[in-house]
């Protein structure tokens, strides 16, 4: 950004490029995995990573959000992936699953356990 102050964070529209940018981020760090990213969006990206290092096999995106420690942060995600789900609609018109858009949090490459 050119131009940019601290104080910038203020204005909606630097607020907005500057929080979108930060999402895509860690997204992209997340492998595109919209719990681990939101999450991470609110308690850092370090803890996404965290939590998902303790997984030995893929869990439901909704199981995984509820085993996330932080009060705050587990909140976060259910209303940020539920509000999702009800702008999504209301954009396209067309109705979508919770479970679907939760999808499934994978264990970090490398980590998961293969079964005989």
């Amino acid at each position: 950004m050119t131009d940019f102050h601290p104080s910038s964070v203020n204005d909606f529209d630097t607020n907005t490029i500057l929080g979108t940018n930060y999402l895509g981020m860690v997204l992209g760090n997340l492998d595109g995995n919209e719990v681990l990213a939101t999450a991470g969006y609110n308690a850092g990206p370090g803890r996404s990573v965290s939590w998902r290092s303790t997984l030995s096999a893929p869990v439901e995106g909704a199981i995984f959000a509820e085993t996330i420690p932080f009060t705050e942060t587990r909140l976060y995600v259910k209303n940020v992936m539920s509000n999702t789900i009800y702008y999504s609609m209301m954009f396209t018109g067309k109705s979508q699953s919770l479970k679907q858009r939760l999808g499934t949090v994978n264990p970090a490459p490398g980590r998961q356990v293969s079964l005989p």
